[in-house]
This record gives structure tokens, C-alpha cells and sequence, in this order.
């Protein structure tokens, strides 16, 4: 993974005392494994902190350098760090403390998710193993700290930069679309979102749909204009935005349950002769809106 569109936002890092928690906004939990995996096999060499062998505090302050944050130098004084966190609650690049000594903390590992740790240990160097291991990790597990939380919704940003987006619809496409469809006022492009600014080219679009309560931003004032949305999520759209009203009672797709949040939506559609599904009894509830999809659904509650 390329990390250097990351430096600039790394440097202005603040370093974290022992009693907070660092927000590591520009990383992500696939940051953390990608970038520690990317040492795998490096030998173990005690007092190591470089790529010609890193001992198990070594090989932490290494890869969260990576990551733009500081840790202390050894295990027993990166214990000290961050904030206790029980074993039912790890997260991705949570740190494990050890007593394999039988005198204290004297080994440190990275939590990578699913029970499974990254860590240099001696013998194999930097390798992966099971937190409960039975054999020998289990019994000599100390605690956990949280020094920094990455952020998963950058993650997923990431994926969707991935997206064709001359195929499939963006948040913002459906908002343009709409917009148009019902002829809407869009010359206030203060549409209210802390990622939509108003020299965005959608944004009188998105402030349009927003007033009539079309669409709503997320839980931390985002619109999200370049996510993908699916045509489960359309059909809730339409629905409010046309006014639609079930013509039919509801109509059956294998995909859509009885109790699903989408069931009375997918119905209205399809009841008015909006949707069919995919010919094979599915309506494709998960999979994501195509933008001539989205013209057709419209064009069909206009005719």
C-alpha cells in the first residue's frame, strides 16, 4: 500500500501522553495490518529497530511511526500508554502485554482482528499468532492498551474510490437527478454538510433534496456525496421523494423479507410498475444503483 498521500496529514500529528488517545484520522485498520504485515519475516534481534531485525517493542514503535504516532520505547513503559481496554473489546492495532518473563511486562504485540496478533518474537521474528493460544500466549496475556483509534469510515471511503462512478450512482448523482426531476430550486448551494461546500458542483442539488427531507446527512453532519447507494436504499428514496403510494399490497421478491427496513419501499416500486426485479424472483437489495437504472426507475414514475 502506497502511504505517501498520508505524510502531509502524518506531520501534523501531535504526540499523545499517557493519558490520551490518539485519533488517527488519516489511517485506517487496514493501514494498521497492511503496514505491519508489511514486516513479516524480519528476524527477531533484541534491541532491534530497524528492518535488519526489531525486538517486540522495536517492531511496535516501528510500525506506528509508519502510522505518525509515537510510542515509548520498550514494552513495559508502552504499557503506560494509552487506555485499558478489556479483552472482549479489541479493535484493529490495539496493543497486547505479555509477562513472558515471569517478572512483569515483557512482550508487546499489535491486535490485527480476529483473535489473531502481529508481533517479533523470538525464534520467528515478525509473525503472526493466536491471542489464545493455549500453548503459551493465553496464559501469559496481561492486558491490552488503546494508543490510537483508526478510523473505519476512511476505509471504506477508500474502497469507493474504486467504484466506476460513470456507472454506478453516487449519493450526489441521485440528488442531481431528482433535482431535475421535480424541477427543484437549486440555486442555494448551502446545503448544510460539513463535506459539501457550496462551490461544489452538486451542492444546490443536495441543499434542494435535503430541505424536502429527500435525503439526510449521517450522524457526524456528512452528506457523503461520492458513496455508492444501493437500490434498496433507492427505493426509500424515490418513495419519499415522488410520493408514492402502494397500488398492489406487497409483492414478493426472494431478497426481501417480510421485516426487512426495505420491504414496504421495494413493494411501492414494484407495485406501481416501477420495478421488476431481475426477472429471476430477486431484486437486488444490496447490490448497488446503476445510473441508468436510476433513469429508468424515474422515467417510469413520470410516464
Amino acid at each position: 500500500m502506497n502511504k505517501k498521500w498520508l505524510l502531509p496529514i502524518f506531520a501534523s500529528f501531535m504526540l499523545f501522553s499517557t493519558a490520551h488517545i490518539n485519533t488517527a484520522e488519516a489511517a485506517t485498520k487496514a493501514d494498521v495490518t497492511d503496514t505491519a504485515s508489511k514486516y513479516v519475516g524480519i528476524p527477531y534481534k533484541y534491541g532491534g529497530t530497524t528492518t535488519s531485525g526489531f525486538d517486540c517493542s522495536g517492531f511496535t514503535s516501528k510500525v506506528f511511526s509508519d502510522l505518525g504516532i509515537q510510542l515509548n520505547r520498550t514494552s513495559g513503559s508502552q504499557y503506560q500508554q494509552g487506555t485499558a481496554v478489556a479483552k472482549s473489546d479489541l479493535q484493529v492495532g490495539d496493543l497486547l502485554f505479555f509477562n513472558t518473563s515471569g517478572s512483569g511486562i515483557s512482550h508487546v504485540a499489535i491486535y490485527i482482528g480476529d483473535g489473531k496478533m502481529i508481533h517479533s518474537q523470538t525464534g520467528q521474528g515478525v509473525s503472526y499468532s493466536s491471542v489464545n493460544d493455549p500453548y503459551y500466549w493465553s496464559s501469559r496475556y496481561v492486558g491490552a492498551k488503546r494508543v490510537a483509534t483508526f478510523d473505519t469510515q476512511q476505509q471504506a471511503e477508500v474502497k469507493q474510490a474504486a467504484i466506476d462512478f460513470s456507472v454506478y450512482a453516487s449519493r450526489a448523482e441521485v440528488a442531481v437527478q431528482i433535482a431535475k426531476a421535480l424541477n427543484l430550486d437549486t440555486s442555494d448551494t448551502n446545503a448544510g454538510f460539513v463535506d459539501v461546500k457550496p462551490s461544489n458542483a452538486y451542492a444546490g442539488a443536495i441543499a434542494a433534496v435535503a430541505k424536502l427531507g429527500i435525503f439526510e446527512g449521517d450522524a457526524n453532519g456528512k452528506f457523503n456525496p461520492s458513496s455508492p447507494i444501493t437500490r434498496a436504499q433507492i427505493a426509500k428514496v424515490l418513495v419519499v421523494a415522488f410520493g408514492l403510494e402502494n397500488n398492489g399490497g406487497s409483492v414478493a421478491f426472494s431478497d426481501v423479507p417480510q421485516n426487512s427496513w426495505a420491504n414496504g419501499y421495494i413493494s411501492t416500486l414494484a407495485s406501481n410498475g416501477i420495478t421488476n426485479g431481475d426477472g429471476e424472483g430477486s431484486f437486488g437489495s444490496d447490490e448497488l444503483l446503476k445510473i441508468d437504472q436510476l433513469k429508468v426507475f424515474i422515467k417510469r414514475i413520470q410516464q
